[in-house]
């Protein structure tokens, strides 16, 4: 019987709606180099690279009845040029036009009754230079059978090496007798995990009407009502970061000086992901006031922050050698003093460090290939997590090589995640460092964020704030 999707597996399904896609995304530009590159060699290369992504060739089969988890099965109709598509931007092929076009291709769900996974390759760039545009469901990367195909792409020298195609022969999916008698086998032995499929489906006709409840009443406020009352009472007060989300998103980036946050978290005696995450509070500080938003000394956000940590329960433990684990953390935007916010950021996240189960950045930096992706991917399960508590926004900060990379011989210039948005979470942030550069990834809902580059404004001049005077 092929392998059943684990717990968090499922999980991530849920996050899966109409209008809240659960795709992770990854935007990557590269110098094409003297060589140039082309389709044909990404093809050429991801058909190297796909056998070391096993779930990259799968697809999800439901058992009949929902008798038992779901299960992973070799796609027999394995296309990969389905998976793999060409695209342009219009010339000049600026930073904005490929912005515009990622949004385009995040705000779409994906097919499941494929591998859930797209690519796009993005040419025609500016300076001579091409994009990746990725996307994968959360559910595909578990950091131990699988890690995020774009991480196995890329490699720390460039190479015109392409070993010879693996012959691939996928195995048979399981017949519906087959998925029963297996869930009923399965039943006798556990049959407390057949009653909890049960109400997994009961919870999946649920998400469905809400899902009906916002089509049907689409731009309308009934349509609001009927679906927050298929939800049911939400458990935490609305602020500008939650509420119903759209079907179209909006992505800026912010681009930061690594040098610069070192710097600051050596001032301040802090650690750069205490300082990102003082950065980000004091945009979102500024950005609430430019909203006419009442900000009082109390005001605070509450952040899920996935880390990685190393536990003395080694199950969850991933490839790259830690879990991740989302944690809750407090955003005091009500202090107006930036040193100060910083000081009280570092209070909060002490207790965590001082566990020792924190992977430390410059470890997961130095990890094979380029793994932000992966580790992105891991940090939006954390959202999905059934012992998930209630949240304003995901921030994930995933550290990168600060060495250069390749894909094939082009030389990857810079890369920024999007991370999905769930259902009642208008806003998702992500961060990863590469080469002495940090982005910022701001992926919003359209409507809600028509003014996301006040925003992104904003965390550029709350970095500015940190600086000692005669530094500014």
């Amino acid at each position: 019987m092929p392998e059943r999707l684990t717990a968090a597996e499922q999980a991530t399904l849920t996050l899966d709606g109409a209008r809240t896609p659960a795709a992770v995304g990854t935007v990557a530009v590269f110098s094409s180099g003297p060589s140039g590159f082309d389709f044909d060699r990404l093809i050429d290369l991801i058909r190297d690279r796909i056998r070391y992504v096993p779930r990259y060739r799968q697809r999800i089969l439901s058992v009949p009845g929902r008798l038992a988890e779901p299960v992973w099965v070799d796609d027999g109709d394995f296309d990969l040029t389905f998976h793999v598509r060409r695209a342009a931007v219009p010339r000049p092929g600026n930073p904005q036009q490929l912005r515009e076009f990622a949004e385009r291709v995040l705000s779409r769900r994906m097919d499941r009754s494929r591998p859930l996974w797209e690519l796009y390759l993005v040419e025609r760039l500016e300076h001579d230079q091409f994009a990746l545009v990725a996307k994968t469901h959360p559910s595909v990367v578990d950091g131990i059978d699988t890690v995020d195909l774009v991480q196995v792409l890329l490699e720390d020298a460039p190479s015109t090496e392409i070993a010879p195609e693996e012959s691939w022969h996928p195995l048979p999916a399981p017949t519906t007798i087959e998925l029963v008698v297996g869930a009923l086998n399965k039943s006798v032995q556990n049959p407390a995990g057949t009653v909890s499929n049960l109400q997994n489906a009961l919870t999946d006709a649920y998400g469905t009407a809400v899902s009906i409840g916002e089509a049907v009443g689409r731009g309308e406020p009934f349509g609001d009502l009927v679906a927050d009352a298929l939800r049911g009472a939400r458990t935490q007060p609305q602020t500008p970061l939650t509420g119903s989300v759209g079907d179209q998103r909006r992505i800026e980036v912010v681009p930061l000086e690594l040098d610069d946050l070192r710097a600051i978290g050596t001032d301040h005696d802090q650690d750069l992901h205490d300082v990102l995450l003082a950065v980000i509070t004091g945009g979102f500080r500024t950005w609430l006031m430019t909203r006419g938003e009442i900000v009082t000394a109390d005001s605070t956000l509450t952040a899920l922050v996935p880390i990685s940590v190393v536990e003395d329960d080694a199950s969850g433990v991933t490839s790259l050698g830690s879990r991740v684990v989302g944690r809750l953390t407090t955003l005091p935007i009500g202090e107006p003093n930036a040193s100060a916010r910083l000081q009280q950021l570092g209070r909060e996240t002490q207790p965590c460090k001082e566990s020792g189960q924190p992977v430390s950045a410059r470890e997961l930096a130095e990890l094979a290939g380029f793994a932000p992706p992966t580790l992105h991917a891991l940090g939006t399960r954390s959202a999905a997590a059934p012992t998930s508590q209630p949240y304003d926004v995901l921030i994930s900060n995933a550290p990168g090589p600060q060495a250069p990379v390749y894909l094939g011989v082009a030389e990857l210039s810079e890369s920024y995640p999007v991370l999905p948005l769930t259902d009642g979470h208008l806003l998702a942030i992500g961060i990863t460092s590469y080469q002495g550069k940090i982005m910022i990834g701001l992926n919003a809902d359209r409507d809600a964020f028509d003014d996301l580059e006040v925003l992104a404004q904003c965390i550029t001049d709350a970095l500015e704030d940190l600086r000692p005077e005669d530094d500014r």
